[in-house]
């Protein structure tokens, strides 16, 4: 007996129904992206391992999927690495490309690479599927789309503004009200670790702060210590795990903490200035809130930093992030390029709604006019079938023609089970077409002229 087939663990099928789901999410952002002024790209799936390895820390190297070589990929790699078994050594022998990790390292990349064709400041759009070798669970998948929207080449912390309000006018438009956007600094992050005493230690202190939410304190704690972050350090940091206030409450208890670091200073104002001018414009679906434990793991930003919370009542991670990253592309070649971006999490954003009910009733693709298919007479109904379709209605012929009973009632049920409006049973000897209104169950015998008319009118 053949084995059932299944689909990799962190991947997932979609129906009809949850593919037009999907779509409706997809062209809400979409709209609201053009509405602000993005432009689309699309990049590989695939990019060469040179390109995005190193970029997200060592946590976010450890899972990008990388693609063995092509042909015998043994053959070129070390034996004696292959007899010590040292995998680290001999990945970068048998792979040379990996699955794209997110989509703002290849986009800086792109922007490199086509830099005397873009106009500065370039607003780019990007929808596409991304991978990451996680271990799955609710919300988290191995394959998965980003919605991201980037800035490159303007440094003024406007984008920032503009950004918070694009976020919240997609939350606006799907109706997904008490979303909270979290902000922060990395300048801010520096700062802390500087007045601490572990300023060498800000990438472990970045990533293991970052997990609070996940771990806890005690969590923190644990993973701080183990990276050589001191008791007295830790001591010093102790006020963030309980930071509350107002955001002005907030701003003027880092002032304060960040006194001795100019670095830290510095955040605190642009996040000042970022929050003020929201202030003035107000937000309608989504709260903004200054979380000073938010640091997103990646390496690679360097200013402002956002992370968007679901609803309380629903228990889900991020349903966005993103933040600035002053010189992404020098990592590329090109320097002194400030760049600032956003990300939705389309999957999860998908999981929230679903719970909340927020999805209304969806229209899946269906004929308007099904041609059933038990008479001699299929080439008049293509026929038919083709001026229909010229006048944009969907239109079909039943495919498996069939005259018993058994096969002219499994036609019908066809009709029934899909929902169709008007069904063409049979063409009469005079060529008139015998045409049902399903839903009225009226019928009449009419020319194709005639059956236009009912159809278009109805």
């Amino acid at each position: 007996m053949a084995q059932k087939p299944s689909i990799p663990k962190g991947t997932r099928d979609f129906s009809p129904v949850e593919v037009a789901k999907r779509e409706y999410i997809f062209g809400t952002i979409k709209k609201v992206f053009q509405l602000f002024g993005f432009q689309p790209i699309e990049t590989p799936s695939f990019e060469n391992s040179a390109t995005l390895m190193g970029k997200y820390g060592e946590e976010g190297d450890r899972l990008i999927f990388k693609i063995l070589n092509s042909g015998d990929y043994l053959k070129k790699a070390d034996a004696t690495l292959l007899d010590e078994k040292n995998s680290l050594k001999v990945t970068s022998q048998i792979s040379e490309k990996a699955l794209r990790y997110d989509l703002t390292v290849p986009f800086a990349r792109y922007v490199v690479q086509h830099q005397n064709e873009i106009t500065f400041p370039f607003k780019r759009y990007q929808i596409q599927p991304v991978w990451r070798a996680d271990r799955p669970q609710k919300g988290r998948f191995r394959e998965f789309f980003q919605c991201d929207a980037d800035v490159v080449g303007s440094k003024s912390l406007l984008q920032e503004v503009d950004f918070i309000q694009l976020y919240d006018t997609v939350f606006s438009k799907l109706g997904l009200a008490g979303t909270t956007i979290k902000i922060n600094n990395r300048k801010i992050l520096s700062g802390i670790a500087e007045v601490i005493g572990a300023k060498d230690k800000l990438i472990d202190f970045t990533v293991a702060l970052d997990k609070l939410d996940k771990i806890g304190k005690d969590g923190v704690v644990t993973e701080m210590l183990s990276k050589g972050i001191t008791e007295e350090a830790i001591e010093k940091v102790d006020p963030l795990f309980g930071f509350t206030g107002s955001n002005s409450e907030k701003l003027d208890s880092l002032k304060g903490m960040l006194a001795n670091s100019e670095e830290g200073l510095l955040g605190v104002e642009e996040l000042k200035s970022i929050i003020d001018r929201v202030e003035v414009l107000g937000l309608t679906s989504a709260a903004l809130e200054i979380d000073v434990t938010l640091a997103r793991g990646l390496n690679y930003y360097t200013g402002a930093i956002f992370e968007v919370a679901a609803p309380k009542e629903v228990k889900m991670g991020s349903i966005g992030g993103g933040g600035r990253y002053d010189d992404l592309t020098g990592i590329f070649g090109l320097n002194d390029v400030s760049g600032v971006g956003i990300s939705f999490g389309l999957d999860r954003i998908y999981l929230v709604m679903e719970e909340l009910g927020l999805f209304a009733p969806v229209a899946l693709a269906k004929p308007k006019v099904l041609f059933l298919n038990f008479d001699d007479f299929d080439v008049l109904k293509l026929k038919a079938i083709k001026e229909l379709r010229n006048e944009s209605i969907n239109s079909e012929l039943y495919p498996d023609f069939g005259s018993s009973n058994k096969k002219i009632k499994k036609q019908w049920k066809y009709a029934i089970d899909r929902e169709i409006e008007f069904v063409v049973s049979e063409i009469n000897k005079d060529e008139q077409f015998v045409l049902k209104n399903m839903q009225t169950g009226n019928q009449q015998e009419c020319s194709l002229q005639e059956l236009l008319q009912v159809v278009i009118n109805s």
